[in-house]
């Protein structure tokens, strides 16, 4: 297995945006702009990692809230599954509240970072094709041996063509043959950084 390479660049002032109102929309209103926004190119996603916050206000009771995903160019870990393709990674963040600062645990030198998964295009009459206009966060592709963050399904938008700072995701639990919608997500970009796998 490849070693890790890192370096945590913070010199890029995003992750400013206050996403409130946008994870307090309506699921139905959340679904209109994942079907109306278009998936992200991969040059826009590798070496970044976003902040992210969870739809919903259940996710507070239950200290998932609050994340970052990262995505980064890396040799697959399964032989299988569509290309091209880059991959990616979520990292634990401080439950802190909404607007204040993503704080990677147990610190932002030394993420903890888990789920992995694999992104690529939403393959047309694949079972993992209910957003065909976005990129698929397949976790069953990624390093997750039996970890249940292996069931996870992702699709993942740019709300706005021309905003590749600020996407919409939703994600899906893969259980029994059936995909449960599980909710909703919003990234913004962070940081920049250098993870190799």
């Amino acid at each position: 297995m490849a070693a890790a390479t890192e370096a945590l660049v913070t010199d890029v002032p995003y992750a400013t945006r206050d996403v409130r109102a946008l994870v307090s929309e309506p699921g139905s209103v959340l679904d209109a702009k994942m079907r109306a926004g278009v998936a992200p190119s991969f040059d826009d996603l590798r070496g970044w990692e976003f902040s992210g916050t969870n739809a919903g206000a259940l996710t507070d009771l239950l200290g998932i809230r609050k994340f970052k995903k990262g995505f980064y160019e890396g040799a697959p870990r399964v032989p299988r599954g569509p290309t091209p393709f880059i991959q990616g990674y979520n990292v634990v963040v401080a439950q802190n509240g909404i607007g204040n600062p993503h704080v990677a645990k147990p610190n932002d030198e030394s993420p903890k970072r888990h789920g992995f998964y694999r992104v690529h295009q939403v393959v047309s009459g694949a079972r993992d094709d209910k957003y065909p206009n976005a990129l698929l966060l397949d976790y069953g592709l990624g390093k997750n041996g039996g970890n249940p963050a292996g069931l996870l399904r992702d699709y993942l938008v740019q709300v706005d063509p021309d905003d590749k700072d600020l996407l919409l995701g939703k994600a899906y639990l893969a259980l029994l043959g059936m995909r449960i919608p599980v909710g909703f997500f919003v990234l913004v970009r962070h940081n920049k950084h250098e993870f190799a796998g």
